[in-house]
């Protein structure tokens, strides 16, 4: 619980500093007005993880892509809850090397927002995603890690019963 209440402050510091492999986030509009480098081919290598807490199964449907800077791509992935009940997820992504988060951007992805599962259900789950063709030459390789977290618990409000107001 403590290290999930310190992710947006982890988000807020590297949103600052540029550190610690955090992705960006672009709309489909602007990534559409993209050059596609189509001379040049980066590979992309997904790292799936789970928190020990957490009982489910995460991973990719490919373990690696390779992509040209430019392009919008889709990585599938695919998390499974193992236990006998329902259990709200957060995935937190970073990128390596570091210097390469600056140029990976995604218009969607199952991390922007928290993933619930019910007991034994496996979800599909889509990444769309743009390597900005300003990346750096040298890097050819860079790594998408998830790692997924259990949710605080969500406050759960009583129904609201809405009356009738007595006629006058």
């Amino acid at each position: 619980g403590f290290g999930y209440a310190l992710v947006p402050l982890y988000d807020v510091f590297c949103d600052i500093t540029g550190l610690n492999g955090k992705t960006g986030e672009i709309t489909v509009s602007e990534a559409s007005t993209l050059t596609v480098d189509t001379s040049r081919l980066v590979t992309v290598e997904f790292d799936t993880n789970v928190s020990s807490k957490l009982p489910w199964e995460f991973r990719a449907e490919k373990r690696t892509m390779k992509v040209h800077p430019g392009e919008v791509n889709e990585a599938i992935f695919y998390a499974s809850n193992l236990a006998d009940h329902q259990i709200t997820g957060q995935a937190v992504p970073s990128v390596a090397p570091a210097k390469a988060s600056l140029y990976f951007n995604k218009t969607e992805c199952f991390c922007f927002s928290q993933q619930i599962l019910s007991s034994g259900e496996t979800k599909q789950m889509p990444v769309r995603f743009v390597i900005d063709p300003a990346l750096p030459e040298s890097v050819e390789l860079l790594t998408l890690s998830y790692t997924f977290f259990a949710a605080p618990e969500s406050v759960v409000q009583a129904p609201v019963t809405v009356t009738d107001k007595p006629s006058s």
